[in-house]
């Protein structure tokens, strides 16, 4: 989230395992059933991860609205902009992640269960299921509007761009930092231009503070994968960096958003100035959780514990932004 020789040789090596170790793993994708396919794309799309864009597309409506709850006509608009950004977007750039993380993802023992990994899913597959996805994607973003397509199209076209070769941005520091951090506008901005069909007004300070924060969450994923894609070969910035290096960016990133956030709300900028007590108090709990959970080798379990946190001064903003539920 190598260049293609690396694919091919992932290919290769799975078509030289034996018929019995194949079936051993589980059954290939296109001699399974129904049933059975569709656990896989739906293991494939991570239903853990369709929240991160339900809260993307609510903070977007809350700012675009001043409302939280949708009424009437906004209901379908809402319902619709979460099936685009959760399920089906989550599935084209997960799929084509797993199609070229195989290698290092079968030294991971946190994907020894994946369709992947346990040879359900051929990596081809993967492949073709992810370029279906994407086109499904962006159709079904088209009747909410040319802008919100569009920026759909961005999101699908950088997933593709972060782990598919030749460009391959995981294994280009800073780059894929980058790539993921800028989600953290790209998601509100989506749920903002759903409900007005335009980008202007959208409050830009705001959004960085959520830029900052995402990139300081994504650097921990990379330390937690570290020994699997170093000996896959895979150039992450937690392999060039070295675990102590990205959780030092990571700290100084979560504190940029937590002092910007502040700093926002002490002059009354978007941010209620009625929130300094809240952010003078969460600030340092929330800069105290990312130090102890995240240092070393963090689990995924830890990451989404501190993003939880987040939601805390995330919720103070909502209750001062709204006029009305």
């Amino acid at each position: 989230m190598a260049a293609p020789a690396a694919s091919d040789r992932t290919e290769s090596t799975a078509a030289a395992r034996p018929v019995s170790s194949l079936r051993a793993r589980g059954r290939s994708a296109f001699g399974a059933g129904p049933g059975r396919i569709a656990r896989d794309l739906l293991a494939m799309s991570r239903p853990r991860f369709w929240t991160a864009s339900v809260v993307m597309m609510e903070i977007g409506f809350v700012l675009a609205t001043h409302r939280i709850v949708p009424r009437g006509a906004e209901i379908a608009t809402m319902a619709h902009a979460v099936l685009v950004t959760g399920p089906l977007l989550w599935l084209a750039v997960l799929a084509v992640n797993d199609a070229y993380d195989l290698e290092s993802d079968r030294v991971n023992p946190r994907k020894a269960d994946s369709p992947l990994v346990s040879g359900r899913v051929p990596p081809r597959a993967a492949r073709r299921i992810a370029a279906a996805a994407s086109a499904l994607t962006v159709l079904a973003a088209v009747p909410l509007g040319a802008l919100f397509a569009a920026g759909t199209a961005l999101v699908v076209l950088l997933g593709w761009a972060y782990s598919a070769p030749p460009v391959r941005l995981k294994a280009r520091p800073g780059a894929d930092l980058a790539a993921n951090a800028v989600v953290g506008v790209l998601g509100p901005l989506g749920g903002w231009v759903a409900f007005t069909d335009s980008a202007a007004g959208f409050p830009w300070a705001i959004a960085v503070v959520g830029v900052l924060a995402a990139a300081a969450l994504y650097l921990p994923t990379t330390a937690a994968d570290h020994d699997a894609d170093r000996r896959a070969g895979i150039d992450t910035i937690a392999v060039v960096l070295g675990g102590r290096a990205v959780f030092e960016l990571g700290f100084a990133l979560w504190t940029a958003s937590a002092v910007l956030a502040l700093c926002l709300a002490v002059t009354d900028t978007v941010v209620d100035a009625s929130l300094v007590p809240l952010h003078l108090i969460a600030a340092p709990v929330l800069l105290a959780l990312y130090r102890i959970l995240l240092r070393d080798r963090p689990s995924f379990s830890a990451v989404t514990v501190v993003a939880c946190a987040y939601l805390v001064p995330c919720a103070g903003f909502v209750v001062t932004y709204v006029d009305s539920l």
